[in-house]
């Protein structure tokens, strides 16, 4: 770890004599080479693993995933306003805190963790903070904010048409946001589509997503949820299908924002892959939760009324959008 001289960036400059600095070197020194850049308005980390077998795709940032990462690399870069950054100000400082955690799985040979991650900054001198001013939002189910839509191809922006090509991706993004919350995992656990956008007993359906978090698509397709960027975010990439052509078509989903340690086979986004079978999303070496999309999906804990508490489920519907004939 080195702290940053630049004028705007000082990384824990006022501790870098002191215990803070040390505790965090000292912990992180024991598994991997960490380097941390604390910018104007955002933070680089690049960890550099030592440890045999660790899978460096499992490391989060708050809440946020790896920007990128190899075998024995992780590298993040993220704004200060995002992955759930704390700021707290004392005296002439700004100080921004945060956690970088590794998620192990229950039979890995490698210990999960959780380190600290610390920038502070002067205090400009015309910066005073917020006065708060308590404003009462209506939210989707209690304080949590269900979000999905159509997006354009690379997930940066809305989509700019309707209109999809069969046999073309139309990409999906479903967002949570957290106001007070601690960091959740957004899943997909049901989708249908549908040519109404409400569901009826006779309403003819098309099964895209279901057995509890199961990609049907893309056994017989193209279709995948792409790598995560943050937990409270997920992306699929589906490919067009042959329903209601020419048509408007609604996608009816059922969203779960599920805590990221209580991984099930009822709570899981699972796509198949070619030549490997199902792949878990957040974690390949519990892929084995995903057998069961060939048959039931059950869960082997009892429901509780305590179990609840780790989640929350909100109805959602996509469109409307048409699938064309591309020889029409």
């Amino acid at each position: 770890m080195h702290c940053v001289s630049r004028k705007y960036s000082v990384m824990m400059v006022s501790f870098c004599q002191g215990a803070l600095l040390l505790s965090l070197a000292a912990a992180m020194a024991v598994y991997a080479d960490t380097k941390v850049d604390c910018g104007p308005d955002f933070v680089t980390l690049m960890w550099t693993e030592s440890r045999p077998q660790a899978d460096t795709s499992l490391l989060r940032l708050g809440n946020c995933f790896p920007t990128s990462f190899s075998a024995g690399e992780a590298y993040f870069y993220v704004d200060l306003t995002d992955c759930n950054f704390r700021r707290l100000v004392t005296g002439d400082a700004l100080v921004y805190s945060n956690d970088l955690t590794y998620v192990a799985s229950a039979d890995s040979y490698n210990l999960a963790f959780t380190h600290p991650v610390v920038c502070a900054y002067e205090r400009p001198k015309d910066w005073y903070a917020t006065i708060y001013d308590p404003v009462f939002k209506t939210y989707s189910l209690g304080d949590l904010q269900f979000n999905i839509g159509l997006m354009n191809d690379d997930f940066s922006g809305p989509a700019e048409s309707t209109r999809f090509p069969l046999g073309s991706i139309i990409p999906i993004m479903a967002s949570v946001v957290q106001e007070t919350h601690q960091p959740l995992l957004l899943l997909l656990e049901e989708c249908v589509a549908a040519t109404t956008p409400e569901l009826y007993p006779e309403s003819t359906m098309y099964p895209i997503i279901s057995n509890k978090g199961c990609l049907l698509e893309s056994v017989s397709s193209r279709s995948k949820f792409e790598p995560r960027q943050k937990s409270s975010e997920i992306r699929l990439s589906l490919q067009t299908f042959t329903f209601a052509m020419g048509e408007e078509v609604f996608i009816h989903c059922k969203l779960l924002a599920w805590d990221p340690n209580g991984l099930d086979s009822t709570k899981k986004a699972c796509h198949f892959v070619e030549g490997h079978g199902w792949e878990l999303l957040d974690n390949l070496a519990q892929s084995n939760l995903c057998d069961c999309c060939e048959s039931k999906c059950k869960s082997r804990r009892q429901r509780s009324v305590a179990s609840e508490k780790h989640g929350m489920v909100h109805k959602a519907v996509i469109g409307p959008f048409t699938i064309t004939d591309v020889n029409s």
